[in-house]
């Protein structure tokens, strides 16, 4: 069976860590572990999965929980209750529900403190690994043979009716996913016409019927040419002499996203040598396999702006194609060329200096997993039996997820993110005394998984401040990014109002400054704030992107979910430090409440950038404008948004809201008549912050009994449809909002919203 552990690490020499792994999550495989009856439960919620694949798409994360609630002999000890038709709840049956949750999501608390789960469900995150491993000789020495089962049961799980794969498991199929996942599959062990269900040979049907793999989007074809099932003439240039530009030439590395920044520096190492991995007889049959016609006979500088349309997303305009020619007939005969191909040697060695520094200051976890991949190859690339390749191998575990639905890699965790958000979750519940050591747990992981420390020399490789900051993941992780920040010293600041007795020691204060400095350093002019780094690039380089399938990749934006939370802690700072940068911190509230009022759609909605979307944005916005003193009362914007919710919310009392809003940038109902509970949370407290029950609670009212009565036996909630979304095209599951919101949201509504009792 597979188990997760946590904090492992040190005994491998090839490892290292700024706080002794906290929050460091990975699964093994024990043969040995387990009773018939576990193993038998697990298989059972495996084949469940597969029978019910395309009803519920992300997986329930039932191989953890079922480890951990058998670990702490968990039985629910408050039985389920209900709110009948015609009905509305009392506080009893608020606070059976609620309690009920909290008993539940308490059970599976990591040892560290934080909760564990999923945040994947992206369909080109898995099979670079594959490539990388493959690529390097490492396959079987990194994958086991229950490694690559998981993996190919991910892929069978997820393949589409017809036959392909999407950019994510609720998309339709495109090229690139298809492509990856075929290869894998092939990699992994797999006949031309093998797989569960003929897996493989209706994936390679969809590839052919769809014109071939010279169709795939711009990232697919430059793994391909790694593989040496691409050449590289078909793609389009990524000269790594980019990295000698200096800062004034407006694309310069320090003006780009960081995404994209990081992803486009290891394929321009690539790029610069032409690097094609070994062609084994496998590769050579793959180049037969999935092309319309003979590998030998494709013109290959005439497939470059090729891109079929289900990958097209952001379609190349005619400047960009302009610039990749100039660059590929001139530039590139150029560079090519004695004596200026010595820039290019020392272009490509600049490109590998960046790469271990990013390794190294990551602690290899790097950036994300599509950038792990790449820097790891690059790595063995450059050193097959070098020490940096070794250490990336040591990281790959971090990335690897398993759940009923198989083994998938994740972006990389959310333990800070997850952690914050269940704190204020279990705190808005006012039971602190009855849940203390789960408090304190957590608060002592959101403490020392605070970034202490700037990476040295950060200006001379285009990086900002991170000294003070929280990451998505764990302090190993290393990138600040502003919600994560406010939301974590967000936590610090409620627990330093409690007793020290009860909830831990609170943040010293200067750690607490040096969070708000991070903060602060990330608000634009316009009142809005970044997540990564600071904005200020010119937004006509957007026009450049590369990536057909992804959207505002270029360059860094400023988002309503980051304002939100930045002000929401910088109130709660401004009452425990008063007279820290007061009027620093009062303009910033100031002028980012003036940002999200900017934003605000003309229905009303505010759209959700890492959520989907409209729902999730509007209940960022609410709060964050509750934050800065507007209302119902004194602020139109808030008006306007309370009356999009009470218009959306559905029959049953609920909300539903399709993926696609992300794509169309339109509020987009999900089809069928059910809700889901994850976005009837976010419309029930951002009603409850709208003062909707000072109206009428109605709305209020049966939003909650929809969440009380579609709570499971044990106190969980069902998994529904996935809900993270990045670059508007791409969504991902995280796993624990099912649990955290409607947490939430129960709290909020037992303790804000006037209830009957049956005592009184």
């Amino acid at each position: 069976m597979w188990k997760i552990k946590y904090g492992t690490g040190a005994e491998d020499p090839y490892l290292y860590s700024t706080n002794n792994f906290l929050g460091r999550q990975i699964f093994e495989f024990d043969p040995d572990a387990g009773t018939p009856e576990e193993r038998s439960e697990v298989e059972e919620a495996r084949q469940n999965f597969y029978r019910n694949r395309y009803k519920v798409k992300p997986c329930g994360d039932h191989i953890w929980r079922l480890q951990m609630l058998r670990e702490r002999n968990f039985k629910q000890s408050i039985p389920k209750v209900m709110v009948e038709d015609g009905e509305e709840a009392t506080y009893e049956i608020a606070d059976a529900a609620f309690r009920r949750s909290v008993n539940f999501w308490s059970a599976l608390q990591s040892p560290h403190g934080h909760w564990p789960a999923e945040i994947s469900g992206c369909m080109f995150f898995t099979p670079p690994l594959v490539f990388c491993m493959y690529i390097s000789g490492h396959l079987n020495i990194v994958f086991n043979e229950h490694h690559k089962r998981e993996m190919l049961w991910y892929m069978y799980c997820h393949q589409n009716e017809d036959g392909g794969w999407g950019l994510h498991i609720e998309g339709p199929s495109m090229m690139m996913c298809t492509v990856f996942n075929y290869l894998a599959m092939r990699i992994l062990g797999e006949g031309p016409d093998g797989g569960l269900d003929n897996a493989c040979a209706k994936a390679r049907k969809w590839i052919l019927d769809h014109g071939g793999a010279m169709g795939s989007g711009s990232w697919g074809k430059t793994w391909m040419a790694i593989l040496g099932l691409y050449e590289w003439d078909g793609c389009n240039p990524i000269p790594p002499e980019f990295w000698f530009y200096p800062s004034v030439v407006p694309l310069h590395p320090s003006k780009m996203f960081c995404y994209c920044r990081l992803t486009f520096l290891p394929m321009s190492y690539f790029y610069g040598r032409k690097f094609v991995g070994p062609i084994t007889p496998l590769i050579s049959q793959l180049r037969e396999e999935i092309y319309n016609q003979s590998y030998d006979e494709i013109k290959w500088s005439r497939i470059r702006h090729v891109c079929y349309e289900v990958d097209n997303y952001y379609p190349h305009g005619r400047v960009q194609r302009f610039l990749w020619d100039s660059v590929y007939y001139v530039g590139e005969t150029l560079i090519n060329t004695w004596p200026f191909n010595k820039i290019r040697e020392r272009a490509i060695r600049k490109a590998m200096d960046h790469i271990h520094y990013e390794d190294e200051h990551s602690r290899y976890i790097t950036l994300g997993c599509v950038e792990k991949a790449l820097m790891m190859l690059a790595c063995w690339a450059d050193d097959p039996n070098g020490e940096y390749f070794k250490k990336h191998i040591s990281r790959v575990a971090d990335f690897l997820w398993v759940a009923e639905d198989g083994i998938t890699a994740q972006g990389f965790g959310s333990q800070a993110w997850d952690c914050s958000l269940g704190i204020q979750a279990l705190l808005a519940g006012n039971i602190n005394d009855e849940i203390a050591p789960v408090l304190k747990k957590a608060h002592e992981f959101i403490k020392h998984s605070q970034v202490r420390e700037n990476p040295p020399d950060h200006l001379d490789h285009f990086r900002h401040i991170s000294k003070g900051a929280w990451t998505l993941s764990d302090r190993d992780h290393g990138w600040q990014v502003s919600d994560c920040t406010a939301e974590g010293l967000k936590c610090c600041l409620l627990f330093a109002n409690m007793s020290a007795e009860l909830v831990g020691e609170p943040m010293e204060a200067e750690c607490m400054y040096d969070a708000v400095n991070v903060i602060m350093s990330l608000q634009a002019k316009n009142g809005g704030v970044s997540a990564w780094e600071p904005t200020g690039a010119p937004k006509w380089l957007e026009w450049l992107n590369p990536v057909e399938f992804l959207e505002d990749l270029v360059i860094e934006y400023e988002y309503t979910e980051c304002t939100s939370s930045s002000i929401q802690t910088l109130k709660l700072f401004r009452e425990l430090y008063p007279n820290h940068r007061r009027k620093e911190v009062d303009a910033f509230i100031t002028n980012g409440a003036q940002y999200i009022e900017d934003m605000q759609m003309p229905d009303g909605s505010w759209y959700g950038n890492w959520g989907i979307c409209f729902l999730y944005g509007t209940w960022f916005a609410i709060k964050g404008l509750e934050a800065a003193e507007k209302t119902y009362y004194n602020c139109e914007a808030v008006r306007r948004g309370v009356d999009f919710l009470l218009k959306t919310q559905r029959e049953d009392g609920g909300w539903a809201e399709s993926y696609t809003s992300c794509t169309n940038k339109v509020y987009t109902p999900l089809e069928g008549d059910h809700s889901n509970l994850v976005h009837t949370a976010l419309g029930l407290m951002a009603l409850i912050h709208g003062r909707q029950a000072e109206r009428d609670p109605t709305p209020i009212h049966k939003a909650a009994k929809l969440l009380i009565n579609s709570q499971l036996e044990d106190g969980d909630f069902p998994p529904q449809a996935i809900m993270g979304v990045y670059m508007k095209n791409c969504m991902f599951d995280f796993a624990a909002y099912r649990n955290n919101f409607p947490i939430w949201a129960l709290a909020e509504y037992l303790n804000l919203v006037l209830l009957p009792s049956k005592s009184a």
